[in-house]
């Protein structure tokens, strides 16, 4: 496994991720078509994508990093078959190297179902456990329900 950053995703690239967010997200985050994908990553500014993929190309794991509201915010998806492997930490670890400071939303709780049916698994645990602050204070109810999490270089 390889982890590589670009700026922009290539053609095959983000096929590849979005089969990744389908497959692992709530089915609530789904996206129907490439069109989708685009509306949402081109509300975002200071993007950079990370990748983690198998010496043939094939992309396992993605995040990226961008700002909103003067903050620093990131997404991560990693595929089921690398899930407690270590490969999350290893990405959110270049992530931090990069970043003062991380912003995410986080779902909460284990309410929601994939797009296969199976369960989907709060990744809430991995990131307390990764140095990140929960704020139960300020949550999302829109499309999924969630909380905000928070890391900064000085408090890790």
């Amino acid at each position: 496994m390889k982890t590589l950053m670009v700026s922009t995703l290539s053609a095959a690239q983000k096929t590849s991720v979005i089969a990744l967010w389908n497959k692992e997200y709530p089915i609530q985050l789904h996206y129907q078509t490439e069109e989708e994908f685009d509306k949402y990553l081109d509300q975002l500014t200071d993007i950079s994508h990370y990748l983690i993929s198998t010496d043939q190309g094939e992309i396992k794991g993605w995040a990226n990093t961008f700002n909103r509201d003067n903050e620093k915010w990131f997404a991560i998806i990693i595929g089921s078959s690398l899930q407690g492997k270590g490969y999350g930490h290893k990405l959110l670890s270049e992530i931090k190297k990069m970043n003062r400071e991380l912003n995410g939303w986080v779902v909460d709780h284990n309410d929601y179902q994939k797009l296969d049916g199976s369960p989907y698994q709060s990744p809430l645990l991995f990131y307390t456990k990764n140095d990140f602050k929960v704020l139960p204070s300020k949550r999302i109810e829109s499309t999924v329900s969630a909380v905000k999490i928070h890391w900064t270089k000085d408090q890790a």
